[in-house]
């Protein structure tokens, strides 16, 4: 089953949604506003997806840290804890397919070839 990770209220989330009710695909859905996301799960992702695109740099909360916090996100680590502290700074949606497989963002044709 797919699992998708992201915050109801963003518009991409909302393509996403509408596309996997469109194509009847079971799936199960984590906000990250309502139920956080821990050091385990991100360190998971982040051996399928590299750091520098799972850091949402175009995102407001982004654009409101500090610059020794922007400047930290190179580092893995403190990456990590910035994300658990400010979970927008998280790209949406994360897609993990279940078999190993993880997709960052929204590209249709792309998501066609993961299912």
């Amino acid at each position: 089953m797919i699992r998708i990770y992201g915050i109801k209220n963003c518009d991409t989330m909302q393509k996403a949604f509408k596309w996997l009710a469109a194509k009847k695909l079971p799936y199960e859905f984590h906000n990250y506003k309502e139920s956080g996301i821990d050091k385990a799960t991100l360190e998971h992702w982040l051996k399928h997806l590299p750091l520098d695109k799972l850091v949402n740099n175009k995102s407001t909360t982004y654009r409101a840290l500090t610059d020794a916090e922007k400047s930290s996100v190179t580092n893995k680590a403190k990456a990590i804890k910035l994300m658990m502290e400010h979970n927008s700074l998280i790209k949406r949606p994360v897609w993990d397919f279940g078999n190993g497989q993880f997709f960052l963002g929204w590209d249709e044709a792309a998501l066609m070839q993961m299912i």
